[in-house]
């Protein structure tokens, strides 16, 4: 991806090198400022991406007014600080010795972001005048629909895990090789390696990463270690767990801001069906989409089965949210799907006889309860409940669904 300028370079002194570094990579115009014109001229200039130098104590006013500016603007302005960006709300820290390589392949991510959340709000836009159908942008911290993978056997390990699981959903792996099925069967958005692991196995599995192309922009934190590993843009590390989470989390938070525009640019592109927090068809669009698969079955002969999974306690909001998303994963292109009002989920299987549909749903089953996210450790998994029917001749799509909806019990 092209460096789309402007880019704002902000500094107390000029910096030749790296404007003729980005320059190089095609970034047009660069434009520099010191700390107190930085303000202005990003209202003025309107930049795609700033890169700043850490202010200092005199600079502080200047620099919150310029984070808070970038983190207001639409589409967003991505705010990248060398030598610290903890200081500074919403920005992406990169070490001061970083080379301007290592600098412009974070900008470029950042910018790929920026580039989402733009066509996000343009075909947005296009929806509302084309079909009256509003698709609200992404409201609240993306952290609180996060989901960071912690990886780790030492000292430092429940201690990260507790500081992540405050901010957001963790996964908790002792060791690598678990860490990395977590990764394939998982929608992840960002790795923290804490100690306690062989220094060779943690390496091997950074290259692993970035030869992966699914996984060479996942924000990548390791503890107690330094250097850099080519194809990780969103690489860092730290001596001090508390040191590693300031710079790792806004590099989450991007992520999963990221993830969230992809849901809903999925939703625009259906016309609303989908919903843009699960994945999932809102209910409306699932009932109308059962009534098609019905006819169609009946027109053509083939045969449709339908399945709820149930749940014995309610499911608060991270865990109802993290089962539908993973059902999202798992759905075929035949398929579909929705989140019911109770919290339980529907699930079409399209060309699916009962005996066929009952092997897929207790596979369904049971990749949720192994995998689902829930608040506390010592709390058992939670066992969905599944119920099966298949389509009958004489079926319309209330009588298919009354046969999988439980019954009101009576009060005594």
């Amino acid at each position: 991806m092209s460096l789309q300028g402007p880019i704002l370079l902000v500094a107390d002194t000029t910096n030749g090198e790296l404007v003729q570094a980005f320059a190089a990579a095609g970034a047009f115009p660069v434009v520099e400022a010191t700390w107190p014109e930085a303000f202005k001229a990003a209202v003025s200039i309107n930049p795609s991406v700033i890169v700043a130098a850490p202010p200092s104590d005199a600079e502080a006013e200047a620099a919150q007014a310029l984070a808070q500016h970038a983190a207001a603007s639409k589409p967003l302005t991505p705010l990248v600080v060398r030598g610290g960006g903890q200081t500074l709300d919403g920005s992406l820290a990169v070490p001061e010795a970083a080379s301007p390589d290592r600098l412009i392949a974070r900008v470029t991510s950042a910018l790929r972001v920026r580039t989402l959340h733009a066509t996000v709000i343009g075909r947005a836009a296009t929806l509302k005048t084309e079909r009256n159908i509003v698709a609200e942008m992404p409201d609240g911290d993306p952290l609180d629909t996060a989901t960071t993978l912690v990886v780790g056997r030492g000292p430092a390990y429940p201690a990260l895990s507790v500081a992540v699981g405050e901010r957001m959903g963790v996964i908790g792996a002792l060791n690598l090789d678990f860490a990395a099925g977590c990764l394939a069967a998982r929608e992840v958005d960002g790795v923290i390696v804490g100690d306690g692991l062989p220094w060779r196995a943690v390496e091997a599995f950074l290259e692993t990463l970035a030869a992966d192309r699914r996984f060479r922009e996942l924000p990548v934190a390791v503890l107690g270690a330094d250097g850099d590993v080519p194809g990780l843009p969103h690489l860092v590390c730290a001596r001090e767990p508390r040191a590693l989470l300031d710079c790792a989390i806004p590099l989450i938070r991007l992520r999963a801001l990221e993830s969230s525009l992809k849901r809903l640019l999925q939703s625009i592109e259906s016309k609303g069906m989908l919903d843009p927090q699960t994945g999932l068809f809102h209910p409306n669009a699932f009932g109308e989409a059962l009534n098609l698969s019905i006819a169609d079955a009946a027109e053509r002969g083939s045969t449709l089965s339908l399945a709820r999974f149930s749940f014995d306690e309610p499911l608060d909001r991270r865990t109802g949210m993290d089962a539908s998303r993973l059902v999202s994963r798992l759905v075929r292109d035949v398929d579909f799907a929705c989140r019911d009002e109770d919290g339980s989920i529907l699930f079409v299987f399209a060309d699916t006889d009962l005996r066929a549909a009952h092997v897929a749903a207790r596979r369904l089953a049971s990749v949720l309860k192994h995998t689902m996210l829930r608040p506390g450790r010592d709390r058992p998994p939670l066992t969905p409940s599944v119920t099966l029917a298949t389509l009958k001749p004489s079926d319309t799509a209330l009588t298919l669904l009354t046969r999988v909806t439980p019954r009101p019990v009576a009060a005594a």
